[in-house]
């Protein structure tokens, strides 16, 4: 009995005596803890203050909001994973901060495999926000998705269309597949068919087309942007023009198209008001066999088969 007495009391101070170490090196944790927290803190806050410098003056100098917001961001997440590092080598945990990175570096391989995609799509934003083919609110094709540029992230370009939907598009896909930029440069050419009779004056067509677009103060014309008509086609019935000309593409999805609905309609006026007739399609009948004659309607058809 008396051993097993002394050894539940050697039990009992043992686990007493951890407990106390535990406590005091716990308390003495404490301070270090305490200061690799405020460590995070003040490192959250400068790089929130530089992120949002770089962002600032990137856009100042630049006036690209695009690359502006994506530097400010990444800026501001490696500078809060440097002082998360810093924090943990203050309060005594460089092993772990060792070991994290070790960790980092060897998932990096697995991750890499495993999020192909999304590392692919990460690389590609970097590269966009330094070398890209348009900048926000410009009007793009890429792909079969076509709209207006709103927001670049680290792993998509978000389009808004012309009907109102959202598309997000993966940035290796911007990468990789043809872009069409629409207002670059601010300019686009239009062009339609006009079909006039094989009877009528085809120049004084052209002047008629020429005056109606000279006419639309939203048309362009300098000595880069030339509007012209040309012969285009030899019709069954007519003859037809086609009318090319140059529009501003700030606003694609109003103005643009306003303004080609417009010239289509003055078009058509000034040909009529110098009298040019405007014809359809003619469509010609030919009857094979032993018909003679026409029947007028489906009535005229009746009478002759029951006959």
């Amino acid at each position: 009995m008396q051993d097993q007495a002394s050894t539940t009391t050697e039990f009992t101070e043992e686990i007493t005596t951890s407990a106390q170490t535990f406590y005091e090196s716990f308390v003495e944790f404490l301070p270090r803890l305490g200061f690799g927290i405020a460590i995070i803190v003040i490192g959250v806050l400068i790089a929130g203050l530089i992120g949002s410098f770089v962002r600032k003056r990137v856009r100042s100098t630049t006036n690209d909001p695009l690359m502006s917001r994506f530097l400010g961001k990444a800026i501001r997440f490696s500078i809060i994973i440097v002082f998360i590092m810093l924090s943990l080598r203050a309060a005594g945990l460089g092993d772990v901060s060792a070991g994290i990175l070790a960790a980092a570096g060897a998932s990096a391989v697995v991750l890499g495999f495993a999020f192909k995609d999304v590392g692919q799509n990460f690389i590609a934003g970097i590269i966009l926000s330094f070398n890209r083919p348009f900048n926000v609110n410009d009007t793009v094709e890429i792909g079969d998705n076509f709209g207006k540029v709103k927001t670049l992230e680290f792993r998509y370009t978000k389009l808004k269309t012309f009907d109102g939907k959202d598309v997000y598009i993966p940035n290796s896909d911007v990468i990789t597949q043809p872009v069409t930029n629409f207002t670059e440069d601010g300019f686009y050419r239009w062009d339609f068919l006009v079909g006039v009779d094989y009877e009528d004056d085809i120049n004084l067509a052209k002047e008629c087309i020429m005056r109606a677009l000279k006419n639309d103060s939203k048309v362009i014309s300098d000595d880069e942007h030339v509007n012209f008509v040309a012969e285009d086609e030899l019709a069954t019935s007519t003859v037809n023009l086609k009318v090319y000309f140059w529009v501003d593409t700030k606003d694609f999805g109003r103005i643009a198209t306003e303004t080609r609905g417009r010239v289509i309609g003055h078009v058509k006026m000034e040909l009529m008001k110098e009298g040019f007739y405007l014809p359809a399609d003619i469509q010609e009948i030919k009857l094979y066999g032993r018909e003679s004659d026409i029947p007028l309607s489906m009535k005229d058809l009746k009478k002759d088969a029951s006959s």
